[in-house]
Formats: C-alpha cells, sequence, structure tokens
C-alpha cells in the first residue's frame, strides 16, 4: 500500500507522489512570536514532527522549512505596550519556542527561516505581481488584486462574491476591493521600517510565507501545512501570491491538523481556559502529551482535560511497566522448556510492523497506530505472566525482539525514548515519596507476611497483601520469592 494523505485542497485522500522521486519538500506555517505558545502550537508542532519522521522512516528524503514570523501587528503593538523594539520581543519569544520544542524533545525543521531576513525576497515577489498586474500601489501600500487570479477561493471553498458582499474595509484602506490583500504596509510612526520601491514600510503576513517557501523549496513542492485556521485567509492568499507569480502549480498537498479545545471549549484567556505548553508540562512529561496529541487523529478536534491527560498517563506507564518488565528477563536461558506463547500471540506480535504502517500510511492514523502497540503490548504482558520460573528461548526471544520493535514504532511518535526500567523506577519512587511509604517497611511487612503464611496464616498474610495493595504496593509470589511493585499510574 502506498502512503495515502488527506489533501485539504480535493477534500480527499491521495497518495503521495513527490516532485522529485524519492525526495519530499515540505513547508510548515510556524510562530508569529509575540507570546509564549500554547498547547495549541504544541499540537502543530508535534503533528509536523510526526509527519517527517514517519516520512524518513518510509524512506524518503525530507527537506522541511518551517518560518518564524518576526514582523507583525500583533508583534508590534504588544512591543509598543512592553516599551521594547519589535525585534527584542521577537527574540525573546522565537527563544522561548525553542526552548519549548527542546522541552518537548520536537527536533529541528532543516531550514528555520524567519520574515525580516528574507524583505529582499518579499520585495522582488511583490514587484512581480505588480509587473503582472495581479497588484496595485495605493500610497505606500501594495495590495493583491484578487480579482484577477481566476482561481481564487480553490482551497477553501469560498465564493469570491459572497465573500466580498461580507466584507468590511478599513476606513485606512483604499482598496479597490474589500478582499484585497496587503503585500506591502507603509510605516507608521515608531514602527519598524524597510526601504522599498514603494516607500518605506514593512511586509504584509502571506507574502513572507510566498517569499521563504520559494527561496527554499522552489515554485512547486509537494506539502504545505499549518492549523486549519491557517486555510482561510492566509493559505489561500499564499496560493494566489505564489501561483500569480510563478505561474506554476504552488503546492501538491495541503495538510491541515483540528483544533485544540480545552474541555469542549475554544481556548480563550478571557474564559481563563488558556494554557501554554510551559504551565501543561508544568503537570505532565512531555511524552504524556505527546501520547495524548497522537490518541487523536490529527485531523480531528482534540479536547484537552485533566481526564484525557491522566488516561495518557496510564497509558505511558502501561507501555514503559512492559517494557522495564522484559528488561529484567535474562537474554540467554540454557534448558528445554517448552514455549507458552500461543501461535495467535506470536502471529500478533509479528505482524505488529505491518499493522502499524498499514495505518500510518493511511494519512498518519496515530490513533490506530497506537492502538496495535497497545494490542502488542497486551499479549507481550499475558505472555510474561504466564512464563515459567525458567522460560523457553523461544520466549524470551519473542518478548525481547517485541520490546525492540514497540520501542522503534513508537519513536516515530516520540514515545518510549526513556530507559523503561530507570522511567518506572522514577516513577515508583515519586509515587512512595507522595505516599511517604518507606521501602523498608515494604520489605518487613513481605517478611511478616512470608511468616504467616509458613505458619498457615492465611488471613494474617492476606491482611498484609490488602494493607499493602491500599497503598498501591501489589505483591507477586513466584518461586525466587515475593516481588513487589508500585501499582502505576497514581
Amino acid at each position: 500500500m502506498s502512503l495515502i494523505i488527506f489533501n485539504t485542497k480535493t477534500g480527499r485522500k491521495i497518495p503521495i507522489e513527490p516532485l522529485e522521486p524519492g525526495h519530499i519538500k515540505m513547508y510548515v506555517c510556524g510562530i508569529t512570536a509575540y507570546d509564549y505558545c500554547h498547547i495549541g502550537h504544541a499540537r502543530s508542532a508535534l503533528v509536523f514532527d510526526m509527519i517527517v519522521k514517519y516520512l524518513r522512516y518510509r524512506g524518503y528524503r525530507v527537506t522541511y522549512v518551517r518560518n518564524y514570523t518576526d514582523i507583525d501587528d500583533k508583534i508590534i503593538n504588544r512591543a509598543n505596550e512592553q516599551n521594547i523594539s519589535s525585534e527584542e520581543l521577537a527574540e525573546k519569544f522565537i527563544q522561548a519556542f525553542n526552548e519549548d520544542m527542546d522541552d518537548l524533545r520536537v527536533a529541528k525543521a532543516d531550514i528555520e527561516p524567519k520574515a525580516t531576513e528574507h524583505v529582499t525576497e518579499i520585495i522582488s515577489l511583490i514587484q512581480g505581481l505588480i509587473d503582472k498586474d495581479l497588484a496595485y500601489q495605493v500610497g505606500n501600500d501594495v495590495y493583491y488584486a484578487v480579482e484577477k487570479f481566476g482561481n481564487y477561493g480553490q482551497l477553501s471553498g469560498r465564493n469570491l462574491e459572497e465573500m466580498h458582499a461580507g466584507a468590511r474595509v478599513s476606513i485606512n484602506e483604499q482598496k479597490i476591493n474589500p478582499m484585497d490583500f496587503a503585500l506591502w504596509k507603509s510605516s507608521k510612526p515608531g514602527e519598524p521600517t524597510w526601504d522599498s520601491p514603494w516607500g518605506p514600510g514593512r511586509p504584509g503576513w502571506h507574502i513572507e510565507c510566498s517569499a521563504m517557501s520559494r527561496k527554499y523549496l522552489g515554485d512547486s513542492f509537494d506539502i504545505h501545512g499549518g492549523g486549519k485556521d491557517l486555510i482561510f485567509p492566509h493559505h489561500e492568499n499564499e496560493i494566489a501570491q505564489s501561483e500569480g507569480a510563478t505561474g506554476a502549480p504552488f503546492v501538491n498537498l495541503w495538510v491541515h491538523h483540528g483544533f485544540v479545545t480545552i474541555k469542549e471549549e475554544k481556548m480563550s484567556k478571557s474564559l481563563g481556559n488558556f494554557l501554554t505548553i510551559r504551565e501543561v508540562l508544568e503537570k505532565y512529561e512531555a511524552e504524556v502529551l505527546r501520547l495524548f496529541v497522537f490518541s487523536t487523529h490529527y485531523r480531528n478536534p482534540l479536547d484537552y482535560s485533566d481526564t484525557t491527560m491522566k488516561d495518557a498517563v496510564a497509558g505511558l506507564d502501561r507501555l514503559y511497566n512492559c517494557l522495564a518488565e522484559i528488561e529484567q528477563l535474562p537474554d540467554k536461558i540454557d534448558n528445554s522448556a517448552s514455549p507458552v506463547a500461543t501461535e495467535k500471540e506470536k502471529q500478533k506480535l509479528a505482524s505488529v510492523v505491518d499493522r502499524f504502517q498499514k495505518s500510518m500510511d493511511n494519512d498518519f492514523n496515530t490513533a490506530q497506530g497506537l492502538g496495535h502497540i497497545f494490542d502488542a503490548v497486551k499479549s507481550m504482558n499475558r505472555i510474561k505472566q504466564s512464563l515459567p520460573s525458567n522460560p523457553s528461548q523461544v520466549d524470551l526471544d519473542l518478548l525481547k525482539h517485541g520490546g525492540r520493535t514497540i520501542k522503534k514504532l513508537a519513536t516515530i511518535m516520540g514515545l518510549l525514548q526513556e530507559e523503561p526500567t530507570l522511567y518506572i523506577k522514577k516513577k515508583t519512587e515519586e509515587v512512595l515519596q507522595k505516599l511517604d511509604i518507606d521501602q523498608a517497611a515494604i520489605e518487613q511487612l513481605i517478611q511478616e507476611r512470608e511468616l504467616a503464611r509458613q505458619q498457615k496464616d492465611w488471613a494474617k498474610a492476606d491482611a498484609i497483601r490488602d494493607k499493602l495493595l491500599a497503598q498501591q504496593i501489589e505483591l507477586k509470589d513466584g518461586p525466587s520469592g515475593t516481588a513487589w511493585k508500585v501499582k502505576l499510574p497514581v
């Protein structure tokens, strides 16, 4: 099966067919650097991080470009509020974004251009549009003439006449058509400014992405991505600019991820449900947020709540606990014991890669892919629980190989990157600290229980087991004695 991706522009899934065989060129709209990033930004970064990782896993060479918008009305207004320069403000929040990405373990894009570093390319692109009579100058402003681009609305499915009827024009604007948008904005006192053929000013928002994607990926490239909120007007305007300037198809595949809500309400500072990445990572580990994000298909809405995050904690602990227990098993054993794994379980583990890849090949269906991973872990747990004191080499090899496979597949989503035994040890210590339980006291109770069992005082032995279980301490009796572990999650 070839890799198929949902194309926003056509509304259907199509196979990926790179313009250059084996090489996928992808541009994703990055942040506007005027504030700390919220969990919607986290979803975007994680989704495209996953897509790049999976494309490379499938053998493609990927050139990934993600820009920074470092000049914009929001940046200028916030900088004025803080009495600092726009450049200082933008650099502060670009640095903050990079710190957030490091904490989330999101790999850097191959190329991370800033708008202010590409004003020459932007001016050249605008001049080309003017020369083709697709843009016009009003004073020191330049606008794109949408009516002169025949396919305007092709991405969003909007009708230009309907948009025209509902449009509002600022009293400061002298547009020919209310839907015309700014390519170059004349300078206001105190604003950052660059010289141009139309007078001092700065780029509009939409033109920067057309200029930067063209510089690094060419007139046409394979994938353009972002959130659904960018479909209109930003990406619609990019198409008009780029295709108007070059006459070539701009992008083969448009990929847009869904919104993030909090308790089924849109994030809003006025509602008090606006969460930054930093606030979330104070409560939850990065891999918990990753598991939460990838448990839902990227195009669907994603609802954040403490309940869904705790579910992600439980799921992650389940995965790590399985891998940690497999790590404790010997690599080799010298006996002729019969394997306990059934043919059904063997087949399930043997087919997990194919099943995972089939899900991911179908528009990066991480939710289904994770389901196959958890299904494989369930099989491995059943095999482990059935192992005798001297397990067969067949079972050991099956479990060890299964553990390595699960970890490799999870890497595509940035999961299971910790050393499992150390992860479970850390979690155990955290729980014991919260519960204020001393490990020596646990061992003492286990000794008392063992003595009670030797004396056939089953009531006392059961009472000790129940007491420990109430404190989230699980006991497992075996030929070599009684082992204990903290019942995760908390």
